[in-house]
């Protein structure tokens, strides 16, 4: 138990309240379920809520809404649990707890999904290939696909596709004076457009709905890797080929020191790497063709690219993001790669403090460019990449700021280089940041969409925008 924090204990006799009015789990401090229902994926966030309240159903969901705010609770609201900032939990509050909703329903002939709040990527991705179609998700199958979504939604289909909320069709919420609406774009058109890159604000999100295209399930895709003196040859490649390859060319660069794993080389194996994670969204057959010319930049030290089950594909980075390490990050949007960029990145990257880190360097473009830019709150749709500095370390590590500092000196050498940010890679950011990174015009709107959906900014645990 931390020694820095009381557990705030709740009345029972307030609580029997909620007890009459929920079918889930409401898990106290005494309850043996509660370091296990407290804990999230960040285990650097040691957080002791009075309260988790489980729920099972939108109507749990309304009335933890109300239980809080009748008695002006801290409330944090849990999906996926992957937020880095620990918004997922709080000291004190109430936890609403989304993680036991987790259905996904797939109409088929409409080409649609429904999902939970509390659905992860890898439930989105099993159901909806069971159908042989697919929508734009994280990298990483154990993200929840509500937060994910909330903030834009980057992955792997998102140059052909566009970003998760470029599919999104409607979003049920649950608002800040525990009412049920639906958001879409007949109902509630002016928080469907706020809902789409910082819907987190607004309210609780108890199901979405995505539009559909077919993929897979088998897919071109994978892995190539090399020795990180390389890595200016690799990424100069990414700035040339990536933002204007075809739509259907999904790539990204990752650099790190190579984990020990059986397809890489003994003598690679904690050495700095870079990486390039292929995926093909069009004929499988052509994928060979189209990042041939990533492989002839030079000899691979890993090669694992050819056919494969999508869902196996989006599982690939699932072991650098294991539940209960410590994590930190900070991003950036990079309109270009110059020299001076790249020569910022292999330096940093050549000075990593844990095996565990790693710098996922997206390329953007493609769908994703061509939706208009005030279309959806998403702010900075033109940036060619986003970069993401995510440190890692395990829980028996006593020096977890020297890799927090880590990403911070990388983010201030990026900084001049840069414009704006995905809200989903927030960690510390001061409110003045998330105002840069929407710029005046949608900051104003957000702000006066705050204001009347919840003007006492109930929900603030989040990327947070004050009401106006």
């Amino acid at each position: 138990m931390r020694s820095d924090v009381t557990t705030k204990r709740l009345d029972p006799a307030v609580l029997q309240s909620l007890q009459a009015d929920f079918l889930g789990q409401l898990i106290q401090p005494d309850d043996a379920r509660y370091d296990a229902a407290r804990a999230v994926w960040n285990g650097h966030i040691d957080r002791r809520p009075a309260l988790i309240a489980r729920c099972r159903g939108v109507a749990d969901v309304m009335a933890a809404v109300r239980f809080a705010r009748e008695r002006d609770l801290l409330v944090a609201v849990r999906g996926g649990g992957h937020a880095v900032a620990g918004h997922g939990t709080c000291d004190g509050g109430v936890v609403i707890d989304l993680s036991a909703m987790t259905s996904c329903h797939v109409a088929a002939g409409n080409r649609r999904i429904r999902v939970e709040g509390g659905a992860h990527n890898a439930h989105l991705d099993r159901e909806s290939q069971a159908f042989g179609l697919a929508a734009t998700g994280g990298v990483v199958s154990h993200t929840g696909v509500v937060g994910l979504t909330l903030g834009g939604g980057i992955g792997h289909l998102m140059r052909k596709l566009g970003l998760a909320i470029d599919n999104l069709v409607s979003a049920d919420l649950v608002t800040a004076d525990g009412t049920f609406l639906v958001a879409s774009e007949q109902e509630n058109p002016d928080l469907f457009w706020g809902l789409r890159g910082a819907g987190a604000n607004f309210g609780i999100a108890t199901s979405l709905e995505y539009r559909l295209q077919p993929l897979g399930p088998i897919v071109f895709a994978g892995l190539v890797m090399w020795p990180m003196e390389l890595a200016p040859r690799v990424l100069r490649f990414l700035r040339d080929f990536g933002p204007q390859a075809a739509d259907e060319v999904g790539i990204m660069a990752v650099l790190r020191l190579a984990p020990s794993l059986p397809i890489v080389p003994e003598e690679l194996r904690g050495k700095p790497v870079v990486g390039l994670v292929c995926t093909y969204a069009g004929p499988v057959e052509q994928g060979e063709s189209v990042f041939r010319p990533a492989l002839e930049l030079a000899r691979p030290s890993v090669l694992s690219l050819g056919p494969r089950p999508y869902t196996a594909h989006q599982k690939l980075m699932d072991s650098a993001a294991l539940h209960g390490r410590g994590y930190y990050w900070q991003s950036h949007k990079l309109p270009e790669l110059t020299d001076e960029v790249i020569d910022i990145i292999c330096d940093h990257c050549s000075r990593i403090t844990s095996p565990y880190s790693s710098v996922p360097l997206y390329t953007l473009g493609g769908a994703v460019a061509r939706v208009p830019d005030d279309a959806t709150a998403y702010p900075d749709r033109k940036a060619n990449h986003d970069i993401n500095v995510v440190a890692s370390w395990l829980p028996e590590d006593r020096e977890p700021g020297r890799h927090i500092e880590w990403v911070r000196g990388f983010f201030r050498a990026l900084e001049p280089h840069a414009r704006s940010f995905t809200v989903n890679f927030t960690n510390d950011d001061p409110t003045r940041r998330l105002q840069l990174a929407y710029g005046d015009g949608k900051w104003a709107r957000l702000s006066a969409l705050k204001s009347r959906y919840d003007p006492t900014n109930f929900f603030r645990l989040n990327a947070n925008i004050p009401p106006g």
